[in-house]
């Protein structure tokens, strides 16, 4: 079902629009706008940020971007939700290719001519890369390390690598509009996993979803254990909705770390109550934290090894609590 015509008639670049839901995002928003008005692209180029109420001074840097060059817009989110917001922007957006860029992220250089070719070449609806999380402080780099580890988010090939080919979702993503378009865009019932819920759509509408590890694009991770477990509690929480709208997603995999908090509380009441063997679960996990830290963090300095088994146990925990305890949603 995928629909080539608005590529493949057309002679040298197609024009491409890139869209950020913006919230919040004064202290990276100029860099990443930065990043794509660097690129280089040979074809026509504009760039629309969905302004959220943010609470910073973002509305004023999104301002001076504006008036400092003509292909980037502004148009407001009323409700600052990442759905909206990107809905917005897509239906203020005038070109056939509409690439998504989050205010927190950096486009390489040659991204978007990189992400157009592949699109050309697999006939694919959507392409997109890595998430390359990279730190700055002692705790963003062990979350950067974290979020590109195994052991800390699973094997999805967006966060750890892998070699190209289809794939369930992808981070960011570079799409045609015709896809966009014929699944409905992304669903605002979707305040988190909106990216993975529609790429589900693609697919199942016949579409091809398609992963490159040459789209590598540098995320800045959170910089406290407090937002990162709201993020992943946020995560885990989104991802059951997913698979109560759309069973055919259930992945065994998602299953662990709901389990493993289970067994933990189990094993501390029981510990408690009854007999010390019951302690053995919540030892173990806790020995396996501190291995994976060790093997995963002996590259990094010290301070942020140290803290690598509590960014482990904090991403693993509020992501299985998210879980547990999402509500059932109405369909939007």
């Amino acid at each position: 079902m995928t629909s080539a015509h608005d590529l493949d008639d057309v002679d040298g670049w197609p024009a491409v629009s890139v869209v950020l839901p913006v919230l919040n995002e004064e202290r990276h928003l100029r860099a990443a706008v930065g990043s794509v008005l660097d690129q280089g692209y040979a074809g026509d180029l504009e760039i629309v940020l969905a302004l959220g109420p943010s609470s910073d001074r973002t509305d004023e840097v999104a301002a001076a971007l504006a008036a400092a060059d003509p292909r980037v817009r502004c148009v407001a989110n009323p409700t600052g939700r990442t759905p909206e917001g990107l809905n917005l922007a897509v239906a203020a957006s005038r070109h056939p290719i509409v690439a998504r860029v989050d205010g927190h992220a950096e486009l390489p250089p040659g991204y978007l001519a990189t992400a157009v070719s592949l699109l050309r070449e697999h006939g694919a609806d959507n392409v997109g890369g890595i998430m390359s999380a990279e730190g700055v402080t002692p705790l963003e780099r062990a979350v950067a390390t974290a979020m590109t580890s195994k052991f800390g988010v699973g094997n999805a090939r967006f966060h750890v690598g892998g070699s190209e080919g289809p794939a369930d979702t992808v981070y960011l993503g570079v799409f045609r509009r015709s896809a966009l378009d014929r699944v409905g865009g992304y669903d605002e019932g979707f305040s988190r996993a909106q990216d993975w819920e529609m790429n589900y759509r693609i697919r199942t509408t016949g579409g091809l979803v398609w992963f490159s590890p040459s789209l590598r694009v540098s995320y800045r991770p959170r910089g406290s254990l407090v937002k990162l477990a709201r993020q992943y509690f946020n995560y885990g929480r989104w991802r059951r909705e997913v698979m109560r709208r759309h069973p055919g997603s259930v992945n065994l995999r998602y299953l662990a770390p709901p389990l493993a908090l289970l067994g933990i509380v189990a094993g501390l009441i029981g510990g408690a109550l009854d007999s010390w063997v019951d302690y053995l679960l919540p030892i173990d996990y806790v020995v396996l934290v501190i291995g994976a830290a060790v093997v995963e963090g002996r590259r990094l300095p010290l301070r942020a090894r140290l803290a690598l088994p509590v960014v482990f146990a904090v991403m693993h925990m509020s992501w299985a609590l998210g879980f547990l305890t999402s509500l059932r949603r109405k369909a939007s």
